[in-house]
């Protein structure tokens, strides 16, 4: 009797669990559309009722927008992102939930019907937020929507209009909204990241994609990942990823490797750093009426403008054989036939001569010299290219003292030389040797910053 009763039982609960799962795939529950409820408002008429208060959303209003989040790969937890659109999208929003595998209600793309009512909203600096509330230090912030509740929020429309990534570039995303899903191409890691795995265990890690060009965007992977523990690829391709703001911060999550398809070479590498003797000091300046006004100007003599990345503008003060201070001159390019004028005071630069400097530096600065200093332009690779005075010889009473002065390169001149020869400069000052010109010189009247005539 015992046998029987416990075939039978085990008989019953078999029965019981094989018509409670869909197409026989143990753990996926049924999924039912609903029509029934009717759109009434938008993303952005939702958009202008949130704001950075917490509220709770009071009339009864239906909500439209599509999945493009999944939780299946464990990359993100408790949350749904829906875009407006199923292309093309302008707005996005977050809703925070209890529910665990909410893939298996919500699959990617579907599009989703939210009642809005009893709900709260928030929008947290370009983020819109929806859930329930909990108070902290007597602040109302949006919480998770517990796992009863997303059902009578959330409902599958019976629509099957899926949605797709809109194809941006990394230059574009600060102009998008947040909570919408986008695709790059041309993107790659970088190469300091390469061997390294998507994510540190546990813990939250951000890596660094950038394109051919090297514009940069952050990717946010999930120490809990499936593939948290996967190498990145070291391969060039296409990204879609769900686009979020840390604060204005555009950074990209995706939902799974299947978003990333990395099967190009990478970019070739771009060479910024360039040699050039054409590049030179064209002018100094030490007015004796005031010394705010001081400055340095480079000269390109060259038809092909120039990039000064990792360049370099050495002072050596007084007799120092040892370098005093520097500028590094990276990121500026100096166009064809063009000077780059560095001040240290740039304030008092603007009001002395009417207009900005290129580059404004610190004062004691190779731009800052009190006329008996030496100075040298050193490229990329660390060859001197110009050289101004005599390293390791104070400039006073030399032929290169420009104290209260001016040096101005002799326009004859058209390349750097690593040797100083006196006779390429007209040198003003008050106590300088034999061959300068003793005669102090004022700002502005006496100097021509940016121009070389």
């Amino acid at each position: 009797m015992k046998n029987i009763l416990y075939t039978t039982f085990g008989l019953a609960f078999f029965l019981f669990v094989v018509s409670c799962v869909d197409n026989n795939e143990f753990g996926t529950p049924k999924t039912t559309c609903n029509d029934d409820l009717q759109t009434n408002i938008t993303f952005a008429e939702l958009d202008s009722l949130a704001g950075e208060e917490t509220i709770q959303i009071k009339e009864d209003l239906v909500l439209e927008g599509y999945v493009i989040s999944s939780d299946k790969a464990g990359n993100f937890y408790s949350e749904l992102y829906l875009q407006e659109e199923a292309s093309n999208p302008k707005a996005g929003l977050q809703i925070k939930i209890e529910l665990s595998n909410s893939h298996l209600f919500y699959p990617v793309g579907s599009k989703v019907k939210v009642k809005l009512q009893d709900l709260y909203v928030k929008q947290k600096e370009d983020n819109m937020e929806l859930g329930s509330a909990f108070s902290s230090f007597g602040n109302l912030s949006i919480g998770r929507l517990p796992a009863q509740k997303v059902m009578e929020h959330i409902y599958l429309s019976c629509d099957d209009d899926e949605a797709t990534p809109l194809v941006t570039s990394i230059q574009a995303l600060d102009t998008l909204s947040a909570n919408i899903l986008v695709k790059i191409e041309n993107l790659e890691f970088q190469d300091e990241a390469l061997g390294q795995p998507f994510a540190e265990p546990e813990e939250e890690t951000e890596r660094i994609l950038q394109d051919c060009e090297e514009n940069q965007i952050v990717l946010i992977n999930s120490g809990y990942a499936d593939f948290q523990a996967e190498l990145l690829p070291e391969g060039n391709g296409s990204l879609t990823g769900i686009l979020i703001k840390d604060g204005n911060v555009p950074k990209l999550i995706i939902r799974s490797l299947e978003d990333i398809n990395f099967n190009n070479d990478r970019c070739p590498e771009i060479i910024t750093e360039f040699t050039s003797n054409q590049i030179f000091i064209s002018e100094l300046a030490d007015p004796d009426n005031n010394s705010g006004a001081r400055f340095v100007e480079l000269y390109n003599a060259s038809t092909e403008p120039l990039d000064l990345n990792l360049w370099t503008l050495r002072r050596y003060t007084n007799d120092n054989t040892e370098v005093s201070s520097t500028v590094d001159l990276s990121g500026i390019v100096i166009g064809v036939q063009s000077t780059l004028v560095i001040s240290p005071n740039a304030e008092e630069f603007e009001l002395v001569y009417g207009f900005q400097p290129d580059l404004a530096v610190s004062t004691n600065s190779p731009a800052d010299s009190n006329g008996d200093d030496n100075l040298e332009l050193v490229d990329p690779f660390g060859s001197v290219i110009d050289v101004f005075g005599v390293i390791g010889e104070d400039g006073s009473n030399t032929n290169h003292e420009f104290e209260d002065g001016r040096a101005f390169r002799n326009l004859a001149v058209i390349q750097g030389n690593p040797v100083f020869t006196f006779l390429e400069w007209t040198i003003y000052n008050d106590t300088g040797d034999a061959g300068t010109i003793k005669l102090p010189q004022n700002a502005p009247q006496d100097f021509t910053p940016a121009q070389r005539e």
